[in-house]
């Protein structure tokens, strides 16, 4: 069979030490594409794993040319991995999912009836896991929460990387060149209103996660410093409060002093000290939360995201209708 130059569905999975399971995730998703009954191709993304992961897709290449491989020269992290898929992806389509089993294929036909629908972007909305701790449960609530009050974002709780893309958000998506990033943010940062298909993810066909603990963490760090500028002004906001209550307690303490100590306050030398020190680290937090702003400048620029994306097909129709 020729290979497809320009499928209707590109199918994007990364890959990192997942061996064991692959031939069973292989299958599942044979099932399910075949039973589509449009063009496809499977763009699966190596990154760096130290088992046979890359010897089983090989095997798998050599059944079928609707398989792509791309090997990067050592583990970059799933975001880059999936980034790296998105970007080597022919499809009219862009379909991402996890290779562990997780995402169930068997709801890949609604992702694609959504987006013959009309909708340039269907995420998967998890509603429950198999075998998720405690821990990473209420964990993940607190993050959405407190990032989307903080950050002046909206992020939804349960949103995941088993979404679909439409090439037009692909070429957006391709022009957003930053290093630290996490995938399902930037894309949802692009402004396209996005479809939801609720899901309940499976146990893992095999292994063990590959995303620790540790892991998360630096991706709710990386995900904060990337889709927000908020921390930036911490330091501003608690010297906005600190500086003006110094500056009155100090002035309180000294008409008290002067008029005689009507208050009975018996202030002592270290207690106006440390007022004082309280005045000069308000002055401090003020002075790096103007750094700050400066620094928020700096870091929007060196992202170097498109200055605004244009909705195409809407344009044109505003375009027609003038």
């Amino acid at each position: 069979m020729a290979t497809i130059t320009t499928p209707e569905l590109s199918v994007v999975v990364p890959v990192y030490n997942e061996a064991a399971g692959l031939l069973r995730f292989y299958a599942s998703l044979m099932e399910v594409l075949d039973g589509l009954h449009t063009t496809y191709e499977i763009v699966f993304v190596d990154d760096g794993s130290h088992d046979a992961s890359v010897k089983v897709l090989h095997g798998l290449q050599e059944q079928t040319r609707m398989i792509r491989l791309v090997v990067l020269t050592r583990n970059f992290g799933k975001e880059i991995a999936t980034t790296a898929g998105i970007h080597a992806a022919r499809g009219t389509a862009i379909l991402t999912l996890d290779a562990d089993g997780q995402h169930p294929v068997q709801r890949i036909p609604d992702f694609v009836a959504a987006w013959r629908a009309g909708a340039r972007v269907v995420v998967g909305l998890r509603l429950s896991n198999e075998r998720e701790g405690v821990l990473k449960r209420y964990g993940s609530k607190v993050f959405y929460g407190l990032f989307n009050r903080f950050a002046g974002a909206n992020l939804v709780p349960g949103a995941t990387d088993f979404r679909l893309i439409d090439q037009s958000v692909q070429q957006d998506f391709v022009r957003i060149t930053e290093r630290n990033r996490i995938t399902r943010g930037l894309i949802d940062w692009l402004g396209y209103t996005p479809v939801y298909i609720p899901f309940r993810a499976h146990a893992r066909i095999a292994g063990r996660a590959g995303y620790s603990f540790a892991k998360l963490i630096k991706l709710a760090i990386d995900s904060v410093v990337s889709l927000s500028i908020s921390p930036l002004y911490i330091t501003a906001y608690i010297g906005a409060v600190v500086l003006p209550a110094s500056t009155l307690l100090g002035l309180g303490m000294l008409a008290n002093a002067l008029l005689g100590d009507p208050l009975h306050l018996h202030a002592t030398g270290g207690a106006y000290l440390m007022v004082f020190t309280l005045f000069l680290i308000g002055i401090l937090l003020v002075s790096q939360g103007i750094i700050g702003l400066y620094l928020s400048h700096i870091h929007t620029e060196a992202q170097n995201r498109p200055l605004y994306v244009i909705d195409a097909d809407r344009s044109k129709a505003d375009i027609h209708n003038a």
